[in-house]
Parts: structure tokens; sequence; C-alpha cells
């Protein structure tokens, strides 16, 4: 698939990946560099998955060399590319405008609401003249091609040397095979919830349908185990919440966790975070926990920081709103 627009330098043409552009195009994913989340060894491991594809994968080109490239990534299941985390280009007055094209172009061919754009920052970006730089003409870009909501998060990191935290003491943790009592639990949360993503899906679907699309997601997308998952309650036998401990391809993350808002002001979630953390490491085997949490969600990023979770990068998520 292919698309062609005039440019002062020459035909730009937007087109997805061919095998022959492999080599080229891997000299566009450096790693390390802000908007590259997959560098060129990345980018073959994930193409033999399957989580990155040659018709997810597009290219700007001028005289027959590619100048940009995007990599959208997406479950091996899925039929649509459910993010973009790479996005890369020869520098130049016009790389803007070119990667605007090929943003739109992509986009066109994809159809419906565009995917979102997670760009992986380090934690002092603002404090980085290249951080900054990186950032801004990937963001102007997306902007243009309807990319326009910004939301930052925070990316936290646990490790085996940090201690396996006991089992909390305030609260019982219990298995619970059916997938409706999960469903209840998650529709609760959303009342009053700090997740930008979780209120703006609600508001867009319902709470209903977006509780049951959070389970579906952590049931059949990722990788974690559904024996992983609790319900929690009081020593009353009121429920108080629940956690989902995963893990994606990289690693295992903390997943979702979540307080109802009748127990909220007693400090569950650090009996949550802490359970979850012991789960992965004592059931799953993990030497290293990550998870993401809004900038503007403190009660969480608190919770993190008291167990010995380190804030080790940022993610930019750049979405149509």
């Amino acid at each position: 698939m292919a698309h062609t627009r005039a440019d002062p330098g020459g035909p730009v043409i937007h087109r997805t990946l061919a095998e022959s552009d492999l080599d080229r195009v891997l000299a566009l994913l450096p790693a390390g560099e802000v908007g590259v989340w997959a560098d060129a060894d990345v980018f073959r491991e994930r193409l033999a998955t399957g989580e990155y594809r040659p018709e997810w994968t597009w290219v700007a080109e001028e005289a027959g060399e590619p100048h940009a490239v995007a990599v959208w990534w997406g479950s091996p299941g899925d039929e649509r590319p459910g993010a973009l985390d790479t996005l890369n280009a020869t520098a130049s007055p016009a790389r803007t405008d070119v990667v605007a094209g090929l943003l739109d172009a992509a986009h066109a061919a994809f159809g419906g609401t565009p995917p979102e754009f997670h760009i992986l920052l380090p934690a002092n970006w603002r404090e980085r003249p290249d951080a900054v730089a990186g950032l801004d003409w990937r963001r102007e870009a997306a902007g243009r091609a309807g990319l326009t909501t910004a939301v930052e998060r925070l990316r936290y990191e646990w490790s085996r040397a940090d201690g396996v935290p006991a089992p909390p003491r305030r609260l019982r943790l219990r298995p619970e095979a059916d997938d409706e009592v999960f469903v209840a639990l998650f529709r609760r949360v959303l009342d009053g919830t700090l997740d930008a993503a979780s209120r703006t899906a609600a508001a867009a679907v319902g709470a209903e349908a977006q509780a049951r699309a959070d389970v579906a997601f952590y049931r059949d997308v990722m990788a974690g185990e559904r024996t992983w998952w609790r319900v929690a309650e009081d020593f009353d036998g009121r429920p108080a919440g629940f956690a989902l401990p995963s893990r994606n391809s990289g690693s295992h993350v903390v997943g979702y966790l979540g307080v109802l808002p009748e127990q909220r002001g007693h400090g569950y979630v650090d009996d949550l975070l802490a359970e979850t953390t012991r789960i992965l490491a004592e059931e799953a085997g993990a030497d290293v926990v990550r998870a993401d949490t809004d900038l503007t969600n403190h009660p969480m990023a608190a919770a993190f920081e008291r167990l010995g979770y380190r804030d080790f990068a940022r993610r930019m998520v750049l979405s149509a709103g």
C-alpha cells in the first residue's frame, strides 16, 4: 500500500515495509533515542513474534531511500495495531511535514480511531535538551495527524534485590475463578478513578462495557496467568478491591489494581501492591516487576515509592482524545 504527495524536494511515497527495505530501515532505529522503543534487534525479534508486522510498519521514501519509519505494535492475534511505539526520521527542514503525512497515510489505511502513540522518555527528560527536542518534533507531527491529547505516565521498576514484600496483614486476598466477580469490581473502581485512560474509555463506552473490556484484555491479551488474580476483603468480609498481577512480552508487570470507593482512605493500595509484587516474585519467579501510573495519580505514585519501586522512565501517550 502506498500514497504519494508532492514535496519541494521531490515526490515522497508513504508505504508499508517491503522485505527489501529491512537493512535500510534498521539504520533508522538507533538504540536509546527518544521515540525509538524498538531498536534494530528488538524490531527483528518482534517481527518474528508477530507483535510488529510489515503491514503495520510504514516508511516515507524519497528518491528510492527511506527517510522516516513508523512502527505500530499489537498482540500476535490482533487484526489492528494497538499503539505506535517507534517513530524516527532523518533530520531535515521538512521532517515534521514528512512524518505527519506518513502518520496520516497509515491512519487512513488502519481505519477508525488512530492508535495511540507511546513515546518512551528518560525520567529527567525535561532537564535534557536532546530529549525535549526529540519529543517536540514527534509531538508536533502526531498532533497534525490527529493525536492531540497528551498524558504523561511515570514508569516504575522493582527488583528482587529490593526484597520480596511480606503478605499483607490487613486484607485477605484470595483467588476467584468467576470473571463476573472481576467485572463487577472493575466497574465499581471506575467511580472516582484517577487513571486518565480508564476515565476516558469509560466515558466513551460506559462503565459496564469498559469493565468487561478490561477483564477480557488481562485474561486474553496479556501473558500473565489467570490464577494470579486476587480479590481483596477486609477482615469483616467486606470487598476492598482487587489485584491482577500480569506480564507482557518484555517483563512481569503490576497489571491492574483497584480499591473500591467506599474502602479508599485506609492505605489499602499498599497492601494490594505488596501482594501483587509478592505473587509475581514467588509464584511467577519474577526478578523485575514494572508498572506505569499517570503523573497526576499521586496516591499510586506514592505507593510505588513506599514499596521501593524506582521511577526509572516516562511514557508520553498521545491520543485522538
